[in-house]
């Protein structure tokens, strides 16, 4: 009886056993899947604010019936094309490069393309402040005109070449052209000497002269009469400096118009 029984004990052992093994593998519930969680929304980065155009740099609205007027040049044009266009409104188209027109070995690269298939009535151009500004050696722009091995963008004597060669181009086009002088370098402003203004004007003058048929625009002495509208230092202009210098153009092309 007692092997009876305990092969009946080890019987009923594996029995449970087993009914254990089927509760913890076949019958057990899956696991839950997690929910994912909800992603909060970063708020978005705030975008710097274009800045608008200025407005020099857009065509103007033209009026098919009036002459067409072409204004080129560097920052200081740039400055006074919205009162030109303003001042001869009503009497004129005045369109602009979108570009600063720069020193004369750029002239010399664009203007064909800035000259487009127009038919011109009027071109008024400069070149100047570029050409006679200080370079490093290394092609620092505007360096001190004092430091070992800087120089002029363009020298004088290439300028005045170039300044003729470009007239000679713009007269080809058959429009009555204007030459206007390089405004002043102020005291203190930087990559320039003061003074140097006038001897490129005299320069461009004698290669206007050479080409004939030029209307000079003296506004360097204007710009003179008005330095006090002049930035300190710096040879660009206020607002009101250059509403001044815009209106004084307009009355130079209009002078031609009536030629």
């Amino acid at each position: 009886m007692i092997q009876i029984g305990s092969k009946f004990i080890r019987w009923s052992a594996l029995v449970l056993l087993g009914q254990a093994f089927l509760a913890t593998s076949g019958t057990a519930e899956p696991p839950q899947a997690t929910q994912p969680q909800p992603v909060k929304a970063q708020p978005a980065k705030a975008q710097p604010a274009k800045r608008a155009p200025n407005p020099a740099m857009t065509l103007p609205k033209v009026d098919p019936s009036l002459p067409n007027v072409l204004l080129i040049g560097d920052s200081i044009s740039i400055g006074y094309t919205v009162a030109t266009r303003e001042a001869l409104q009503g009497e004129a188209n005045v369109y602009r490069p979108l570009t600063n027109c720069g020193p004369t070995t750029r002239g010399l690269e664009g203007l064909d393309k800035w000259l487009g298939d127009t038919k011109w009535d009027v071109i008024h151009f400069n070149f100047g402040l570029h050409d006679l500004k200080y370079m490093g050696p290394g092609g620092q722009n505007l360096a001190d005109p004092d430091q070992p091995n800087s120089h002029v963008q363009v020298g004088i004597e290439d300028y005045e070449a170039n300044i003729e060669t470009i007239a000679r181009r713009l007269k080809a086009t058959g429009a009555k052209v204007i030459w206007r002088e390089t405004s002043p370098v102020p005291d203190g402003a930087r990559g320039r000497i003061v003074g140097q203004s006038r001897q490129y004007n005299e320069a461009a003058k004698r290669a206007i002269e050479r080409v004939g048929g030029i209307t000079i625009d003296p506004f360097y002495s204007f710009a003179v009469e008005h330095a006090d509208l002049q930035k300190k230092a710096d040879v660009h202009y206020t607002p009101e400096g250059s509403k001044v210098l815009g209106d004084h153009v307009a009355e130079v092309i209009r002078q031609s118009l009536k030629k």
